[in-house]
This record gives structure tokens, sequence and C-alpha cells, in this order.
């Protein structure tokens, strides 16, 4: 049996990725009871937003579903004392140091999955005790790695580097991009951006419509002198862009970014000045889809392309 599927409870080996502003408890439950792992994006709700969703979720769907959880939130103590009273199974970390929160979590028998960008943090996420990484390359949207290090590149180093399972992400929608993972040695995948343009995701229209009219070079790697974000080009990208540009320091950039950007964008509908997270991928999708459907098609495209790759070759 896939390594991931056993670990997580599974049928397929299809993560949601836990988005901000996207990630709710209807994107979530949709995806667990379409047979992969739905998680809920804990980066962009409050405490007892989470705790909200949570039980909402619990309500929803019998089966496995995660949080994903920014380790760099201002409220992490209060979510994690939510996750463990709710007893949430699974934990998907993020965007800080593991060692710190991945045993108070597993000592609550909570499975703990750590995304990195590199075969250093790679190394701090098994020696922290995870049991699974997720390795996202260059290509993913929203939050990413200084390296710019693509999938491609990226997975099959850190498979050979250490020995847990690894779930890749950053560029992957489809069945045969799944393929081509499971080819370089992931044992599952994360998928980001098609789910956020799918009817149950909690992103505006506005936001999901921009999505699926998104082309080659739409999306930009930006703010690399605070946190790397990938953002789909609209004036508010347009001025970070120039910002960095002209050198603009780190400061003044923190000013431009102002507060509540993200949600400005994609949960409000804002998509000339709001901050728009969304990977390379997006150029690829003409149009929103239930995520059940999304889910079964991508799985359903992985075992043709298998059997005709095999063909092909034998």
């Amino acid at each position: 049996m896939n390594r991931i599927c056993q670990l997580l409870q599974i049928k397929y080996p299809i993560i949601q990725a836990g988005m901000v502003w996207c990630s709710g408890w209807k994107l979530t439950s949709a995806v667990s009871n379409a047979g992969g792992l739905g998680i809920l994006g804990a980066g962009s709700m409050y405490p007892d937003v989470l705790k909200y969703h949570i039980l909402k979720t619990k309500l929803a769907t019998k089966l496995a579903f995660a949080v994903n959880l920014p380790l760099l939130y201002s409220d992490i103590e209060a979510h994690i004392k939510t996750i463990i009273e709710e007893k949430v199974p699974i934990v998907f970390t993020s965007a800080g140091n593991p060692s710190i929160y991945t045993s108070i979590l597993k000592a609550e028998g909570i499975k703990v999955i750590h995304v990195i960008a590199n075969s250093k943090f790679a190394h701090k996420a098994v020696d922290a005790g995870v049991d699974a990484i997720v390795a996202e390359g260059f290509e993913a949207g929203g939050h990413n790695g200084k390296e710019e290090t693509t999938t491609l590149c990226l997975i099959p180093k850190i498979v050979e580097e250490v020995h847990i399972p690894v779930i890749a992400a950053g560029g992957i929608s489809s069945g045969k991009s799944m393929l081509a993972a499971f080819a370089l040695g992931a044992e599952a995948v994360q998928i980001g951006s098609r789910f956020a343009a799918s009817v149950e995701s909690s992103a505006h229209d506005n936001f999901k419509q921009a999505i699926i009219k998104a082309q080659e070079g739409s999306t930009k790697l930006s703010m690399k002198k605070i946190t790397p974000v990938r953002l789909l080009e609209n004036d508010f990208a347009k001025t970070i862009h120039q910002a960095e540009a002209n050198g603009v320091s780190k400061e003044n950039m923190l000013g431009l970014l102002g507060k509540g950007k993200a949600k400005k964008g994609m949960f409000e509908g804002d998509v000339i000045n709001g901050e728009l997270e969304i990977g390379q991928v997006a150029a690829n999708f003409k149009d929103i889809l239930p995520a059940e459907t999304i889910l079964k098609e991508i799985w359903e495209e992985f075992l043709i392309e298998k059997e005709k790759l095999s063909y092909l070759l034998f």
C-alpha cells in the first residue's frame, strides 16, 4: 500500500493544500469525502475561526482531514491548543522551525508533515521527527523558497536524501503532472492552485475568475527581501515589482504591503489592488469545477497515462 495513503488513511494520494483564504471547511470536507486529504488553511484564521471550521469539517466528513499551520503565525499557541482539543488527526506545518511543536503534536497522536523547499530544511524536519515531507518547488503559489528550485529538480534531490515519504508540490494539477512526480520518487502530491479555483473554495469569485484567465507569465515570485511569494499580476503586484527594482528597503516594502492585502484580494475580491497568490500552473486552467470532479479527473488521468506510458515504453 502507498505509504502516504497508509499514514493518512486516505484512498487516493492526492492532498489539497491548506491555502489562506481558500481552504475553509467546505473545500476541506469535499476533498476528504472524495477520497483525498482536505486541509484547512489556518494561516488566515483567528483561533475562534479555526475552531469553527474544524467543527464544521467534522460534521461534514467522517474521513481524515488536516490543518495547515504556519509556525510563524502570531496565535500559534492558541491554534495548537485548539488542534489538540478537537483531536485533529493530521497537521501540516510550514514557515518555521518544525522542532518546536512536532514533538508536542506527536505526543497527542497527531501525524505531522512539514513543508520544505530545500534539502537543508528537509533534514531539519527529519531530525524533528515529522512523519513525511512536502517538497514544494519554485512553481508553487503563495509563499515559496528563496532558492527558486523547480519541482523537477527538488523532488528527486529530497527523495534521495531522506528516508521518510515525500509529497510533491508546485506546478501539479493533473494526472500527467502527478505521474511525473511519482516518477521522480514522490509518494503523493499536494495540489493548491487547482483547488483554489474550485466551487467549494472560499476564495471570492473574482479571484477564481482571475485564476482561470491567467496566462503563461501571469505570475511572478516577489518580495524576496521579506518572504518570497508568487503573485498573480495586477496593480498591487506591479507596485511591488517596481519597488523591488528600485531597491526599496525591507521596512518600506512592509509599508507598501499594508495590512490585509491578501484578504482584500483573495477573499474580498479586489483583483486590482489586493494580493493574489497563485501558482504558475494556473495558466492551464479553463474552468471552475467541484472539488470532487477535480480530484477524480486527476486520478483517472493518472491511471490512464500510467498505462499509456507502459505501452509506449514496453
